[in-house]
């Protein structure tokens, strides 16, 4: 009897990397990827010439410091981040006429500098709160001129009659190096 020489049949793969190349671009095309959209943030124009010294009052600068370890120094007092949005929201607005607290909601700058050393959450921390405290007050005074909350759907115009009532005015200074606040 004689042995037949039968090989296993072989399967083209000519195609295969043709396949996987059109799956990876199907793949690549069909997903979403989230993106990060982070704070936004007017930066002032780029100008060879060094700016104007301009002399601010005290009285209308509520100055936020953050240090290495984490702790807030609220015009020159610790202080606590779950009560940094109704200090700054009272500065701002100066319900009382309290000759240490803002002239006007205009006149009013909040001043944040961070330690080098500052964590990443709570310098975000930080900047919400005091974003929130404009939020709050933004929709305190449409609720007080109109009667409807400060939201997306709100007329360009009426917000800006709002924004320039209260105008959004967060200076951050340059972080310090890492435990070298004052």
């Amino acid at each position: 009897m004689a042995k037949s020489s039968r090989e296993a049949p072989e399967i083209n793969a000519s195609s295969m990397a043709d396949i996987a190349f059109l799956l990876l671009v199907f793949f690549l095309v069909t997903t979403t990827i989230d993106v990060e959209r982070g704070i936004t943030v007017k930066l002032p124009e780029w100008s060879e010439e060094p700016p104007e010294d301009i002399q601010l009052k005290k009285r209308n600068i509520f100055s936020v410091l953050v240090n290495a370890s984490n702790q807030l120094l609220v015009r020159g007092e610790l202080a606590d981040i779950d009560d940094l949005r109704r200090r700054a929201k009272e500065f701002i607005m100066n319900p009382y006429n309290d000759p240490e607290l803002a002239e006007a909601p205009n006149t009013a700058i909040i001043s944040l500098k961070n330690d080098r050393g500052t964590s990443y959450k709570t310098y975000i921390a930080v900047y919400n709160e005091l974003k929130a405290a404009y939020n709050e007050l933004w929709d305190e005074e449409c609720m007080r001129l109109y009667g409807v909350h400060y939201s997306e759907d709100l007329p360009i115009e009426k917000k800006k009659v709002i924004k320039k009532k209260i105008p959004f005015v967060i200076s951050e200074a340059e972080p310090t190096a890492y435990g070298e606040e004052k």
